[in-house]
Formats: structure tokens, C-alpha cells, sequence
């Protein structure tokens, strides 16, 4: 039987490896024609991209839909295999189809967990360097959201509040800068107003000018101050202080774990975005292991329409399982259910589902 093992690992990575390398050519070349103007108009050419941008950007692109690769690649190599009467074949030699399946599990656990290990420490790499570069792809009006002034408000600490009526998070400068502070009373116990706050990177901190400090003392007495400049250090970098929806990929799992406690001690109430991310992580890579099973009950029988048919049915679940992936994660941003659920609900609902028809096929 180790012949015929090494002959389904054959199969399934070599059908998997192809499968890898046409969606990486078909993709990037759809998306440089597609993206050339927008980097050329930014100052960039398209073979700087192509060094720079590209390849992290197709890390993070296969890994995102590892799943849902490998499972048209098991759909494509068995349908080949079962038209071809060599399921028939394998099963008549006294062999059980679990004993069939056995390379399929090997393969599937050889790839989640290679995908598991990348999720959590390798991809986030990946990720910085895309997301550096991943504004000059965008659309101008999407482009400009990000570039352009905005107004901030956020909650340092259950207690502290900061707000910023025009801040740049590209040159992290910004004017018309309020700060507050409460006790557990929920009383002003100080307030900072300044013209102007900007970054230092020297410092590792803010610094506002032209500042006036108001702070309460005992016997409803307030004392003021006020100067040219002042250190506001809020022990954290301005990405982390004021995060985009971009910030918890560039993130180690170690990393988003202690960013996502901090921020629920703050009180964010974008949570949800950076806790998908989080179960996104571990959840993919058992989908891996759920959609190969999928995939082999659906593709090891041999049916009329043979390769077609079950590529249709493949290619339809496959749109299924992500458009559900990304309509969890928008209920889930919206606060309607837990990350946890929302990120595992396919598991969740494929898991039973793959079980079944492996069950039914195994038995036939």
C-alpha cells in the first residue's frame, strides 16, 4: 500500500503545487494591469512593486485562501482518479476506503500545520511590508481617506479620553488637541488644551505646543499652567494609539493577544476587527483539514458530468465558504456576535457536513 500511498501524495501536492503557481501568475498579472496607473501615478514604477510589494502580498494572498486552494486541487486530482476507475481498483484490492483516505489526512494535517505556524508568526511579517506599500494600489478615493486629515477620538484608559480635531496619521501631526482625564467620580480632574501635537521620534513620545494645563485640587481649586511645549507620553507609537483596521495583521500572535487586552482595558469598541483576526488565524488552517474530507466525499465517486460536474459543485462550495467568512467577519465588526463564533462558524457548519458524506461515501 505505500506505493499507492506515495502515489496520492503525489497527486494531491503536485496537483496542489500547480494549482499555487496558475492562480499566483493569473493574479498578479490581472492585478498589475488592473493597479499599474495608480503606481505610476504615486512616484512608483511597476517593477519596484514587483520586488517590493508583490511577493508579500501573495503570501498573504495564498495563505488567506489556503483552504479553499486546497480544496479544488482535491476536487480536480480525484475526479481524475475515480473516472479513471482507480478508487475501484484500490477498494477491490481489500483495502478500506478509510485506508485510502489515509495520505489525504497526511497531506491535509502537512498543510494546516504549515499554515498554522505561518498565520501566527510568519505571515505578520509578510504583512508590514505589504502594508507599506498597499496605499498606492488603491483607488483615489479610498486613497485619500487614508492620507487625508482626520478627526480623533479615542479612550487611552478607562478614564483618560484624547481628541484630536485634524490629525495626519502619514506625517502623525496634528492640530486642536484636547486631552482629559476623570476620577472615579467621573469629575474633571484635568484637561490639556494645545495648538498643535506631533510625533517625536527621538523622544518615543508626543509633543504639543502652545499647551494650557488645568488641573483640580482639593477645595474645588484649580491650578493652571501653560507653555510653549510639552512631552505627552502615552507609551505607545501612534499606530498603536490610533489603529487602523490594517495594524492587528501586522501583528505575531503574541503580539495581537497583548494589543487586544490593552485595547479592551481602553474600552475600543473596534475590538471585534482585531479578535477576528485573531481566531481567523487558527480557524483557517482547520478548515483545511475539514474541506480535504469535503472534497474527497464529494470527488471519489464516479458520477455523470465526471471532472465538470464536480468542479461546479467544488468551485460553488468554495464561493460559499468564503462569502460566509467575510459576511461573519462584517456581523462581527458590527458587534451583533463574538469573534470566536463568527470566525468559526463555517467549521462549524462544514465540519458536520464533511463528516456525513465521508461517512456515506466510506460506507457505500
Amino acid at each position: 500500500m505505500k506505493i499507492l500511498d506515495r502515489y496520492i501524495l503525489k497527486k494531491f501536492f503536485g496537483t496542489f503545487a500547480f494549482m499555487l503557481a496558475l492562480l499566483s501568475v493569473i493574479v498578479i498579472v490581472i492585478d498589475v494591469q488592473s493597479k499599474a496607473p495608480r503606481i505610476e501615478s504615486s512616484g512608483y514604477t511597476v517593477s519596484y512593486f514587483l520586488l517590493h510589494f508583490y511577493p508579500y502580498w501573495m503570501i498573504y494572498l495564498i495563505i488567506t485562501f489556503m483552504s479553499i486552494l486546497v480544496f479544488i486541487s482535491v476536487i480536480y486530482f480525484t475526479s481524475r482518479i475515480a473516472n479513471n476507475t482507480e478508487i475501484v481498483a484500490y477498494i477491490s484490492s481489500g483495502a478500506s476506503f478509510h485506508r485510502f483516505a489515509r495520505p489525504y489526512l497526511v497531506c491535509a494535517l502537512a498543510i494546516a500545520g504549515f499554515a498554522l505556524v505561518t498565520n501566527h508568526f510568519l505571515l505578520p511579517w509578510a504583512n508590514i511590508k505589504k502594508n507599506e506599500l498597499i496605499i498606492y494600489t488603491l483607488a483615489a478615493a479610498k486613497k485619500n481617506q487614508r492620507i487625508e486629515n482626520q478627526q480623533i477620538s479615542t479612550q487611552l484608559s478607562p478614564n483618560e479620553y484624547l481628541f484630536i480635531n485634524s490629525y495626519n496619521k502619514q506625517s502623525n501631526r496634528g492640530s486642536g488637541y484636547l486631552y482629559q482625564k476623570f476620577d472615579k467620580n467621573r469629575k474633571l480632574i484635568e484637561q490639556i488644551t494645545a495648538t498643535e501635537i506631533a510625533w517625536d521620534e527621538k523622544r518615543k513620545a508626543f509633543v504639543i505646543n502652545n499647551y494650557l494645563q488645568r488641573t483640580s485640587l482639593p477645595g474645588d481649586k484649580e491650578k493652571l499652567a501653560s507653555g510653549g511645549e510639552k512631552i505627552q507620553d502615552f507609551k505607545s507609537t501612534p499606530t498603536e494609539l490610533f489603529p487602523d483596521e490594517l495594524l492587528g495583521e501586522n501583528k505575531t500572535t503574541p503580539e495581537l493577544i497583548r494589543f487586544i487586552d490593552r485595547e479592551r482595558s481602553k474600552g475600543n469598541a473596534a475590538i471585534n476587527t482585531y479578535e477576528n483576526e485573531l481566531h481567523q488565524r487558527s480557524s483557517m488552517p482547520v478548515s483545511i483539514v475539514i474541506l480535504t474530507f469535503l472534497a474527497l466525499a464529494l470527488a471519489s465517486e464516479k458520477k455523470r458530468g465526471g471532472l465538470g460536474a464536480n468542479l461546479a459543485i467544488g468551485i460553488s462550495l468554495a464561493f460559499v465558504f468564503v462569502f460566509s467568512f467575510e459576511a461573519l467577519k462584517v456581523v462581527s465588526a458590527g458587534r451583533t456576535l463574538s469573534p470566536a463564533v463568527a470566525m468559526w462558524m463555517p467549521n462549524i457548519v462544514f465540519g458536520p457536513l464533511a463528516a456525513f458524506l465521508y461517512l456515506k461515501r466510506a460506507n457505500q
